[in-house]
């Protein structure tokens, strides 16, 4: 596959795509950021800014003119205008889609079956079809959650309220990556198509039990008045699915509990990658020091 050099990136003002841009800048790539008609975000001057309507393949098919690759970083409400965006990728003659992924491992079959993960596999799905059928490859970048924004948005653990869950006692690891790795490992697959095509990738800045990362926060912060709690990943997939039986299912529930399931739920759901691409994507490992380090900067003030 011949070298990538014009990047679109969808998303690029989220918490994802800022470190995503950031990085391809950095790396030399030449950015198209794709923006909502009408958006008021601003972008470095190096940056070329295209309007687009995602509803429309049209128009997303004139903005992806001339681009090698589409990495995408839109929000979890956005998941499925990804259809759109293979679409025209595929008119546009672009080489490489990089959905948005950026999570758990939704290539891990039992992970696949909670319907949480619906619209994600659904896309690559798709991707897999148009892999198929015309010249675009694809690669999924597996990262777990992110650690350093999983502490300062107090979804790891809440630091705020001093609380924190222990699933199934808080012993297993597994897989989280900083944001900025995840900027890394999204050049890592530009600079290394061949190697990368049509395959999820798998990276991590470390890995760590819920437990040993209570044990960094509190070491931080300190460790008087903290309510702790454990819970079951068979009884909140258990949950899940008595929720989906509903007539009027709360589908932000079905998505928590999914989420909660791929997070902590071990091995069966892959939670830590056993075998990595970290060393072909130019992601290192942290350190224990450089570990205490991260989430000390990331407990919000």
């Amino acid at each position: 596959m011949s070298t990538i050099t014009k990047v679109a990136l969808a998303g690029a003002g989220g918490n994802i795509g800022a470190p995503v841009l950031e990085r391809l800048l950095k790396a030399g790539f030449q950015v198209t950021v794709l923006t909502r008609q009408g958006s008021s975000s601003t972008f470095p001057a190096a940056v070329t800014v295209k309007p687009v309507d995602y509803d429309s393949v049209d128009s997303l098919n004139t903005a992806l003119q001339g681009q090698d690759a589409v990495v995408v970083t839109l929000t979890s409400t956005a998941l499925d205008k990804q259809h759109n965006l293979i679409d025209a990728s595929v008119k546009a003659g672009v080489k490489r889609f990089i959905p948005s992924e950026f999570g758990s491992d939704t290539f891990n079959e039992k992970l696949r079956a909670l319907p949480g993960y619906k619209v994600k596999i659904d896309v690559t799905k798709a991707l897999e079809k148009a892999a198929k059928e015309s010249g675009l490859t694809w690669t999924a970048i597996i990262n777990g959650p992110f650690l350093d924004w999983g502490i300062s948005a107090n979804f790891l653990l809440n630091t705020k309220d001093r609380t924190v869950e222990y699933p199934d006692g808080g012993n297993s690891l597994f897989s989280v990556t900083n944001l900025d790795d995840v900027g890394r490992a999204v050049v890592g697959v530009l600079k290394n198509p061949e190697q990368t095509k049509d395959r999820p990738v798998y990276v991590q800045s470390t890995a760590v039990t819920q437990r040993q990362l209570a044990d960094l926060v509190k070491k931080a912060v300190g460790a008087d008045g903290w309510k702790e709690s454990e819970y079951s990943i068979d009884d909140t997939v258990k949950g899940i699915w008595d929720e989906v039986k509903k007539d009027q299912p709360n589908f932000l529930a079905i998505f928590m509990g999914s989420l909660k399931a791929a997070v902590w739920g071990g091995d069966s759901y892959n939670s830590r990658y056993k075998k990595l691409d970290n060393e072909l994507l130019g992601v290192k490992e942290l350190t224990p020091a450089e570990l205490e380090s991260v989430v000390a900067k990331s407990i919000p003030k």
